[in-house]
């Protein structure tokens, strides 16, 4: 009796060692790169474009603000030994609460930044999750791996298939303003 336990033991051990060989065999597995989905999908592009769009202006303000402020601090410099005490006084209060405000102003800029990039990242991320996630449930796959892979075969990265269909599922770019019709004298 002990010897048949020991057997089925065995046996059972041995079949354990066999199932995971055989059991990801018949697992349909595949890659994708989500950096390069990241960085090469017409979504992140449209994003960040649209970020320029909302806060460039506001970033050309700024800089002209801060070069401003610095123009200031130069002829302050320059001028400061033909000041009279009161107007070196008021001259250096008023830079120094220009520098606040730029610098809080900087600060504002900074986070609201921050703020949109997370929030149009977000979107970009969750694109790319569906896109990923509608081709592995088309094309029959058990389980897609993302980051942390050491190496892959070329047959199972689905990186550009997935990219295809993140760009035909892209907003069309909205088209260039057409240049106006010269005009006849």
């Amino acid at each position: 009796m002990r010897i048949t336990s020991f057997a089925l033991i065995l046996a059972g051990v041995a079949g354990l060692g066999l199932t995971p060989a055989a059991y990801a065999q018949s697992q349909k597995i595949a890659v994708v790169d989500s950096q390069r989905l990241l960085a090469e999908a017409p979504q992140a592009k449209a994003a960040g474009q649209a970020l320029e769009t909302e806060f460039g202006p506001r970033q050309k303000t700024l800089e002209a603000q801060i070069k401003d402020f610095e123009t200031r601090g130069q002829k302050f410099e320059r001028d400061q030994a033909t000041m009279s005490e009161a107007e070196r006084t008021k001259t250096q209060r008023d830079l120094r609460d220009a520098g606040l405000n730029l610098d809080r102003r900087k600060k504002e800029f900074q986070e609201d930044v921050q703020l949109r990039q997370n929030e149009e990242l977000q979107k970009v991320q969750k694109s790319i999750y569906d896109a990923v996630r509608a081709y592995a449930k088309e094309k029959g796959y058990d389980a897609v791996l993302a980051g942390g892979v050491i190496y892959n075969s070329d047959s199972v990265d689905i990186t550009s298939q997935v990219l295809s269909n993140l760009v035909s599922k892209a907003p069309a770019a909205p088209a260039a303003p057409a240049a106006p019709a010269p005009k006849k004298p």
